[in-house]
């Protein structure tokens, strides 16, 4: 049995979490399969190095509410979106899989759409994903979601959103979202953090009528 790498374990204030070392496609394959209906844990795995993550509150409460934002611009946009979840994602040729916190199909929205079962080998990755990381011993998810070639990110760490798009097999920071273009990642940040502190009702139409606003000042319908 392989010895944990780092082991982190704190009352539900944060994730728990254990990243080892050496762990094979199969055993990734095994695990995976023995965990395919508890919620709330996440498995990725990077040529070799699996890290198993035990989800709590302070890191779904960000996840819901920055998915909600993405399907209310959508929404208020007309933009066709195919919402994934935290679908399971593998490419065994490049030894690396990955279960997002939240992630969409926008711009292969329709290539996917009516799909069970993705297949990185022939079909599309996200096209934005979201990652919330509130550990800082979590493993780098960049290199995986490059790998496989996911073109944009939003991040949150330690209260704040940073939005990322892939340059070739790296990212890079960036102001503007590559889905939706009005939209800054401080303006994100903003708000997830009226989210906080607003009914979520009231919230929803704060976001529906900054996108309404936004949309007649560049002259959009």
């Amino acid at each position: 049995m392989v010895a944990p790498q780092k082991t982190i374990f704190r009352s539900g204030t944060t994730d728990r979490l254990v990243v080892l070392p050496s762990v094979s496609w199969e055993t990734y394959e095994r695990l995976l399969a023995e965990h395919q209906d508890p919620a709330g844990i996440r498995f990725s795995y990077d040529n070799g190095v699996l890290e198993i993550k035990v989800l709590s509150l302070r890191h779904e409460s960000p996840n819901r509410k920055l998915a909600w934002l993405i399907e209310v611009l959508a929404e208020e946009m007309e933009v066709d979106i195919e919402p994934a979840g935290s679908t399971t994602f593998q490419r065994e040729d490049l030894r690396k899989g990955f279960e997002p916190d939240s992630c969409f199909y926008i711009q292969n929205a329709e290539a996917i759409r009516g799909k069970e079962k993705i297949d990185l080998e022939v079909d599309p990755p996200p096209d934005l994903v979201i990652e919330i990381d509130i550990t800082t011993d979590s493993l780098d998810k960049f290199p995986i979601l490059a790998g496989v070639g996911v073109p944009e990110v939003w991040r949150y760490i330690t209260e704040k959103v940073a939005i990322y798009k892939l340059e070739g097999d790296d990212y890079v920071e960036a102001e503007h979202s590559l889905a939706f273009p009005m939209l800054t990642s401080e303006m994100v940040a903003q708000f997830l953090e009226e989210s906080r502190q607003m009914k979520s009702s009231a919230w929803v139409r704060r976001v529906r009528e900054w996108v309404r606003a936004q949309m007649k000042t560049n002259g959009q319908p």
